[in-house]
């Protein structure tokens, strides 16, 4: 029996959704800029806005508002859905060149996002959530491979990647990749994530079990709970 059925079409286009969600997350991009990272991990794990600067334009009352209002109205979406991964070679934040899919098949389960470095709404919110998954699955003792794409392969050097990952205090589970543009592209597209600019990137997370199984997507901003919760539900799901 499938956990999670098969999505079925939307009664809205996903690119009007798309767009509500980056009317919402323009009150917060100048907000998580200056923001330290310590708030920005304050606010994903739900503690509140109490700690963000207070010299920044406008009312903190009104961010705190609009924050609060993006994660109710976040509304998950999920669905069970098969890729067939193009065999493209991407480039690792330490520089290696890697083989894909082939890195995603050491046989354990994978968690999977695609990010860019110089994003100031969507990848803080999402890294900073996938660096609590790390952690809350390293003390669980559970082996996982967490994996960030860059969709702006052109700015995202491994250099920048590595700075990046300190950011988010990523550890070895955690590895990211850079490559060339029609490789990232090329993935993008077979995740069906691809919207023709970086600028139009949305939320979305991937999980598998294991090599051959169906990928679980989960479209929106997800926390920490979820997706462990997920990742667990995927793992002893029978399909």
């Amino acid at each position: 029996m499938t956990l999670f059925p098969i999505a079925k079409e939307t009664t809205m286009p996903l690119v009007s959704s798309v767009s509500r969600q980056r009317r919402r997350l323009l009150g917060l991009a100048a907000l998580l800029a200056a923001a330290p990272l310590a708030s920005i991990r304050r606010a994903v794990a739900g503690d509140g806005m109490a700690d963000m600067p207070m010299d920044m334009h406008g009312d903190m009352h009104d961010h705190a508002h609009h924050h609060h209002m993006a994660m109710a109205d976040k509304g998950l979406k999920r669905s069970q859905v098969s890729y067939s991964i193009p065999p493209v070679t991407l480039v690792r934040r330490d520089g290696r060149p890697v083989a894909f899919p082939a890195a995603l098949d050491d046989g354990r389960p994978v968690l999977l996002d695609f990010i860019y470095t110089s994003c100031t709404a969507i990848c803080p919110l999402t890294s900073q959530v996938f660096s609590q998954v790390e952690e809350r699955l390293r003390m669980e003792k559970d082996p996982v491979t967490m994996v960030s794409i860059s969709i702006d392969p052109e700015y995202d050097t491994p250099n920048r990647l590595t700075d990046y990952a300190k950011r988010f205090h990523a550890g070895d589970e955690w590895q990211y990749y850079t490559g060339s543009l029609d490789a990232s592209i090329a993935l993008q597209k077979a995740f069906d994530v691809y919207r023709g600019d970086k600028m139009n990137h949305f939320p979305v997370t991937f999980l598998r079990a294991a090599p051959g199984k169906p990928w679980l997507r989960i479209e929106g901003f997800a926390n920490a709970d979820e997706l462990v919760q997920a990742y667990h539900q995927v793992l002893h799901s029978p399909s």
